[in-house]
């Protein structure tokens, strides 16, 4: 998958085993990844220059996902972020679809493989 500009792919969650799976399948379609356990690990980085696209899971302990993805906002970051979340509830997905204004897609865990990595490409591509 050719990438113009840059195509690091950040991703940010809690759950071991979920930033294991997300790096594996991006890694085996030739994408650089970059994986962090929380927002703040994220934010204490020096790799921000290069990533095109950050998986943000909504829910982290600590800062938020949603906070984070204000923050970055707030700076004027320009990465493209996919919110993921296991929150099925009617408040969870009214406050993303909120949040979904300055995100670039939303997927409920569990997705499909497809469907992320569509949402990546069309993130990295923008």
């Amino acid at each position: 998958m050719d990438q113009p500009g840059k195509s690091l792919v950040a991703i940010v969650d809690d759950e071991n085993a979920v930033r294991e799976a997300l790096a594996s399948l991006l890694r085996s379609t030739g994408l650089p990844v970059a994986s962090f356990t929380s927002a703040e690990e994220f934010l204490h980085s020096s790799s921000h220059d290069d990533i095109g696209c950050l998986i943000l899971d909504i829910n982290l302990p600590a800062m938020s996902g949603l906070h984070l993805q204000q923050l970055l906002a707030s700076k004027g970051s320009h990465i493209r972020i996919i919110l993921i979340t296991a929150q099925e509830d009617r408040a969870g997905r009214i406050q993303a679809q909120v949040t979904l204004a300055g995100a670039h897609a939303l997927l409920f865990k569990p997705f499909l493989d497809e469907d992320l990595l569509g949402a990546v490409q069309s993130a990295l591509m923008r």
